[in-house]
Order: C-alpha cells, then sequence, then structure tokens
C-alpha cells in the first residue's frame, strides 16, 4: 500500500539529524552543482522533492559531512544522521543508495587513517621543520600502504556490484593509471546497463579509447623522426624488450626520473633491452640540450609539437612521463613504471 502513496513524477529525500549542533540548513548537490537548499525544523527534520526523470548522483551537504545517493522518479529516501558520528548514516530507499552507504562506511576506514597521517605530519613539522624531509620518508610509506588497502577494498566492492551505480561510484574512485586494466574490464560489464547516465557513458567511452593500448595488446605502430631527420619505426625493434619513454625537456618529473633510467638502460641493455625516446618539446635546441645534459643515449624522436603530436593523441597520453614497455613480438606487457617498479620488472623480466 505504501508504494502506491508514492509521487512516480519525483523523488523525496526525508532527513532527520541528531545531534545538529549549529547546523541549520542541508544543502544538495547534483554532479557538484547546488540544486536546493533546506533548512531544519524544530524536530531536526529536513525534506526534498525533486523531478528527476533518470537516475543521477546526489549529494547531501551537513557542514562538513557529505553523503553521496542515488534516486529517480518514484524513489522516496529516508536518511538518518548524527552529526557526533560523521563516519556513519542510514539510508533506505533504494538499493544503490543503500550499497553507497555500505561503501561509505568502508571508505571511512581509510579515511581516517589519512587524516591521522596528514595530522601527525603537520603536527611533527610545524614543531620541527627540519623533520619534514625525514618525515616523508617515515610516513610516505604508511600513507601508501593504505591507500593501496583502500584501493583494494574499492575494487572488491566495485566488480561485486556490477548492477548498480554504487559499485561505478566505488570504481570511479580508484587511480585510472595503476588499476588501467581493472576498469577496463569493468567498463566492459556494465556496458548498456545505465545508459542514460552521462558520468557513466564518459567512462565507457574513456576506458574503449585506451583498451587497445591496455596491457596484452600490440603497441600501435608509428614512425617518428630523430633530431638529424632519420625516420625510425616502431617495427624496427621487434625482437627486443623496448621501453617507450614519452617525456619532455620542460617536464620536471621527467627529468628527475631520467638519472633512473640511465642507470637501467646501462644495467640491461645488453638483455635484449633497449629504449625508445619520445620527446613532447615544441624546441628543438631544448630537447637537445636535455638529451645531452641527462646522457640519454638511446634513440631519440619527436615531432616538436607538444601536445599537438599526433605520436600523443596515437598513445592517448595526457601527461607524462608515460612509458609502455613492449615485449620483443610488440606487446605491451606494463605501463607507466617508474623508480623502483620499473627495476623489479625489468629484473624479474630480463632473466
Amino acid at each position: 500500500m505504501l508504494n502506491a502513496c508514492k509521487n512516480k513524477d519525483a523523488f523525496v529525500v526525508n532527513g532527520k539529524v541528531e545531534n545538529a549542533g549549529n547546523l541549520k540548513k542541508v544543502l544538495l548537490y547534483q554532479n557538484n552543482e547546488l540544486i536546493d537548499s533546506a533548512f531544519l525544523n524544530e524536530n531536526q527534520e529536513f525534506k526534498f522533492t525533486r523531478v528527476a526523470p533518470i537516475a543521477d548522483f546526489y549529494n547531501l551537504s551537513l557542514n562538513e559531512q557529505n553523503i553521496i545517493f542515488v534516486a529517480q522518479n518514484g524513489d522516496e529516501l529516508e536518511f538518518k544522521m548524527d552529526l557526533n558520528k560523521p563516519a556513519s548514516y542510514e539510508v533506505e530507499g533504494n538499493a544503490a543508495s543503500e550499497k553507497l552507504q555500505i561503501f561509505n562506511e568502508l571508505s571511512a576506514k581509510y579515511t581516517k587513517v589519512f587524516a591521522e597521517i596528514q595530522e601527525e605530519f603537520v603536527q611533527k613539522v610545524s614543531e620541527k621543520p627540519e623533520l619534514q624531509d625525514s618525515l616523508n620518508k617515515v610516513l610516505g610509506p604508511r600513507y601508501e600502504q593504505n591507500l593501496q588497502a583502500y584501493s583494494k577494498a574499492a575494487l572488491e566492492f566495485g566488480k561485486e556490484q556490477t548492477d548498480n551505480l554504487a559499485g561505478f561510484y566505488a570504481m570511479s574512485t580508484l587511480d585510472q593509471v595503476k588499476f588501467e586494466q581493472a576498469l577496463i574490464e569493468y567498463a566492459a560489464k556494465i556496458k548498456g546497463k545505465f545508459p542514460q547516465i552521462e558520468a557513466v557513458n564518459q567512462f565507457i567511452k574513456r576506458m574503449d579509447a585506451i583498451a587497445p593500448l591496455s596491457i596484452g595488446r600490440i603497441a600501435p605502430a608509428f614512425d617518428l623522426p630523430t633530431a638529424d631527420g632519420k625516420v625510425i619505426r616502431l617495427a624496427d625493434f621487434k625482437g627486443k624488450y623496448v621501453l617507450i619513454d614519452f617525456w619532455a625537456s620542460w617536464c620536471g618529473p621527467c627529468r628527475q626520473e631520467n638519472p633512473n633510467i640511465v642507470r637501467l638502460y646501462n644495467r640491461f641493455k645488453d638483455k635484449n633491452f633497449t629504449i625508445l625516446g619520445v620527446s613532447l618539446d615544441d624546441d628543438k635546441a631544448d630537447w637537445l640540450k636535455a638529451i645531452k645534459d641527462d646522457g640519454l643515449t638511446w634513440t631519440q624522436v619527436s615531432e616538436l609539437k607538444r601536445w599537438d603530436s599526433p605520436i600523443a593523441n596515437l598513445y592517448k597520453i595526457e601527461s607524462i612521463p608515460a612509458s609502455f614497455l613492449l615485449d620483443p613480438q610488440g606487446k605491451i606487457i606494463a605501463k607507466n613504471l617508474r623508480g623502483a617498479d620499473l627495476e623489479n620488472f625489468l629484473v624479474n623480466t630480463l632473466k
């Protein structure tokens, strides 16, 4: 009988806040755009009624607390939240929002650890600024360990929730570079399930675009000129392991990584391994100077068109440094490895 009373031409949010403190007004956002607000009544309750022909993501903002949910016409959602317990809330009304509540509780555990690490860093640096570098070395691994644990939990949650938008939200929080393969596979599983959700459509479009460049695929062929005009083809490197290294003289992180790449090149160049440097420079003099200054002795090519380089579009390069490691058959076996990660991969591969 209750279902028969629902407004099929809008969705309704009924909220109850305990220990509201100085909270007077609740804000409602859709895709980061403020669309409505509601004052708490004498019972610390609020209500929203919105028209939404298709399901979409919304946020309730209660001071510093934000609650994400999914709604569309016909939904009637019941929220309860205690502002003294910001990491938890209750929601009933549709499966996706209820699953999002579960994910929120899961992610809150890791968010708390991140906050504790940041607080410890700020406190100790404020007391002894000279400890900043040593604290980075101590707290950095803790931060990375917590990030890896969170990412693993979010990935598992997303894989289990391919039939609702809560799973998509969890997967969207992952690093798209580190979890590229998993995200491509996930995009294939949800294709066609949420055709009216623009965020999902954009995600699937992006994953479809980079899928041909994912691990296990043959790297796209190309030919590019060296500084003296000689044309180098990717096919020329067949039979060797080759690292295609996208960089530029103006890229600080690229220049910082170059000593590591030089060291690894010298270590493994006699083990059927080489490097092909692809520069996104636009000034030939700057490019050549950086090659000389950094001691880059392997083959270097460039179209000298910076981000307008066709090769950047072909390989979907959005930031540098970026790299693709190919096996002797030209198949991509690793991407964007740097520092110790690149060294460990080469040690285990080039035996």
